[in-house]
């Protein structure tokens, strides 16, 4: 798969497939992105090794700085996000919209669907913009207790 760059001030960032031999930057961007809910060691082994995932990462300067992964469930004609995140210190820079709009293109189903905390709003309106609608509420979802949203994408 051919890398693609965004360009963004002060750095160049590529968006390339993920792979096993990327598990120990993924441990450290989802304690840097989700410090309630990075996922355990096996999750990740999971996410990076499983045939059904779709997994792209962003790089600049050898680092990793946002990871998306979709799980393709053919048979039912759709795919989960299973998780997004861009490091703090690289958000507000178009990558969570690179990674987003990049993976989709990989994406083969008739629907879209993913999961998101109540509270960030600032990914439910990236969400939004990419055509996501709200699909329900998962009550008590995250380990903290906090509510998801569940929302969907119908695919043309």
């Amino acid at each position: 798969m051919d890398s693609e760059f965004l360009t963004l001030p002060g750095s160049r960032v590529s968006i390339e497939a993920a792979t096993w031999r990327d598990l120990n930057h993924l441990r450290q961007l989802e304690r840097a992105c989700f410090p309630k809910d990075a996922w355990p060691l096996l999750d990740l082994i999971g996410v990076l090794t499983m045939p059904n995932v779709v997994r792209l990462k962003a790089m600049s300067d050898h680092q990793m700085v946002g990871f998306i992964a979709g799980d393709v469930r053919k048979s039912e004609n759709t795919a989960w996000i299973a998780t997004v995140g861009v490091i703090p210190e690289f958000r507000r820079q178009g990558i969570g919209k690179e990674l987003l709009r990049s993976l989709e293109s990989r994406l083969e189903v008739g629907k879209i669907c993913l999961n998101v905390r109540v509270s960030n709003g600032a990914a439910v309106k990236l969400y939004e913009e990419f055509g996501y609608t709200l699909a329900g509420m998962w009550t008590r979802y995250y380990e903290d207790g906090e509510d998801a949203l569940l929302m969907e994408k119908i695919c043309e």
